[in-house]
């Protein structure tokens, strides 16, 4: 057995692509034979300097990838950021420290870029708030019952004078990407798109080189013409022993940017013909589905858990990036193992803006830099995590100061998954 030292991690090289797809396979109980196909359609997601393995002699035994993302702010700031994935560590090679060492390389790139969050969809809960990641938002998937939602089974089009088409993927290549611009500028939490999202989700492109099957898209727009809403989705075909139709429709992804074009969507969605299940796919946990409909207990929720998690990687320029609820001033003890971003910081916060700087004040507040990150974007309470000794409250009332300043009225939220 291969000592830690003798395992080399670095970035791959193109030519290496393909031993470090296998391996990627392997970590994620997928077959490890890859096709050459298979490794071609995925080529375009390699990144010079981004993808990381590490190697016991010529064989690659674990994988790491990252690549530029931004995220929105509480207030629609747009915050550089390191986005993460691709994380893997053969069965043979655990507990060797081989994560530690690629999270460490590059999050120290991450800090040099000048990046300044760090972010993941983690497969397990327990591995990343060593390395100062914390669950920032959560989602959740509703199952609704159709047939028992009380909305009239004679719908045809929305109330409002907007109307609903069905529209192909180039359509969406089209009117897609301005849609969701507007979409992730008032939504904290969310995350960019590159022209690669909208590729490989309308068939474009292929990340595993099987056969590209079209989802259902239907497009909302409102009584002037305006697009302010699309989803795509999905409905498999069951029937009942009584030759009665019991089919799902699956949401892939829903966009939406005002409430109309929720309500019509989700309206559209529970009046199709056979359609008497719809899952909703990954919503944000106060999304107004449930609500939408006459009965919202016709909405179970199926889903509900972390989703994107955070690492600060700039104390200062986030804090500054967001806006606040309220006016106040805090002192943060930030602590952070890996020494990228600890210290004593005076966070000033009103209407007009934010400042932080650095302090030798008395502390206030005291928490790893895990705990920072749900904060950060609005969706914890600092009295909740000092309740779970999560959080330290030096003085007396600070951690309902803490929440005064950087709860939100509505949850963060990441429609996506990468």
């Amino acid at each position: 057995m291969s000592s830690r030292t003798d395992i080399d991690v670095r970035p791959i090289t193109e030519a290496e692509f393909a031993d470090w797809q296998r391996a990627l396979n392997t970590g994620f109980l997928m077959p490890p034979a890859v096709a050459p196909e298979q490794v071609e359609a995925r080529r375009h997601l390699f990144v010079p300097g981004r993808s990381l393995g590490a190697f016991d002699g010529e064989r690659c035994v674990a994988t790491f990838r990252s690549f530029a993302q931004e995220v929105t702010a509480v207030g629609g700031a747009l915050v550089p950021a390191d986005a993460i994935s691709n994380v893997t560590v053969s069965p043979t090679h655990r507990r060797r420290g081989l994560l530690t060492r690629m999270m460490a390389q590059d999050l120290a790139a991450a800090k040099e870029r000048g990046d300044v969050l760090a972010t993941l969809i983690a497969a397990e809960y327990p591995i990343y708030g060593r390395y100062g990641f914390g669950p920032a938002t959560t989602m959740t998937e509703w199952t609704v019952d159709v047939p028992r939602a009380g909305l009239d089974a004679r719908w045809s089009a929305p109330e409002d004078g907007g109307r609903i088409d069905l529209v192909d993927g180039q359509d969406v290549r089209k009117l897609g990407p301005e849609l969701h611009e507007r979409l992730r500028r008032a939504q904290p939490g969310a995350v960019s798109r590159a022209e690669l999202w909208w590729q490989i989700r309308t068939g474009v492109l292929s990340t595993d080189g099987s056969p590209w099957t079209e989802p259902f898209f239907a497009v909302y727009r409102s009584a002037d013409g305006e697009v302010e809403g699309m989803v795509a989705y999905k409905a498999d075909d069951h029937w009942g022993d009584a030759k009665q139709p019991l089919n799902t429709a699956t949401v892939q992804w829903l966009l939406a940017v005002t409430p109309a074009a929720e309500r019509a969507l989700w309206s559209y969605l529970c009046s199709i013909d056979w359609v008497t299940t719809v899952k909703s796919g990954w919503r944000s946990p106060d999304d107004l589905l449930p609500h939408l409909l006459p009965d919202p207990r016709a909405a179970r929720i199926t889903t509900q858990a972390d989703w994107l998690w955070v690492r600060i990687l700039d104390v200062v320029r986030a804090l500054e990036a967001r806006t606040y609820e309220g006016s106040g001033s805090l002192v943060l003890e930030i602590e952070d193992r890996s020494g990228l971003t600890g210290g004593r910081w005076r966070l000033e916060a009103g209407a007009d803006g934010a400042s932080c700087t650095p302090t030798t004040e008395s502390a206030h507040l005291g928490l790893d830099v895990a705990e920072l990150a749900p904060l950060w974007l609005g969706d914890e309470s600092a009295v909740r995590l000092a309740a779970l000794g999560r959080v330290r409250e030096i003085r007396a009332g600070a951690a309902r100061v803490a929440d005064a300043l950087l709860r939100t009225s509505r949850r963060p939220w990441c429609p996506d998954m990468f």
